[in-house]
């Protein structure tokens, strides 16, 4: 996957992705965080990024950007751990 910074301040992040997908995962995590005011992504056209946008308060854009992830991938293992016990 391909992350391009565009903005980079304390509390305010914008990005571009080129995964619909993971950008819909990360605004809903994103927006489950007390300290992220607004979270959300937009894409201009289909061939073009998709355009990831992070404001926050009280926390760093990045440090909610790296929890976000690692609640993530928490979450995933488990998801992936339960379906290997269903499959043995």
């Amino acid at each position: 996957m391909e992350v391009k910074v565009i903005q980079d301040e304390k509390d305010h992040l914008i990005m571009e992705l080129n995964n619909q997908t993971v950008a819909e995962v990360l605004r809903v995590y994103l927006n489950e965080d007390d300290a992220v005011v607004m979270a959300a992504w937009k894409r201009d056209h289909p061939e073009r990024p998709v355009t990831f946008e992070i404001k926050t308060k009280g926390k760093t854009a990045k440090k909610a950007l790296d929890d976000a992830a690692a609640l993530i991938e928490k979450e995933t293992s488990k998801v992936l751990d339960e379906f290997k016990k269903a499959i043995k």
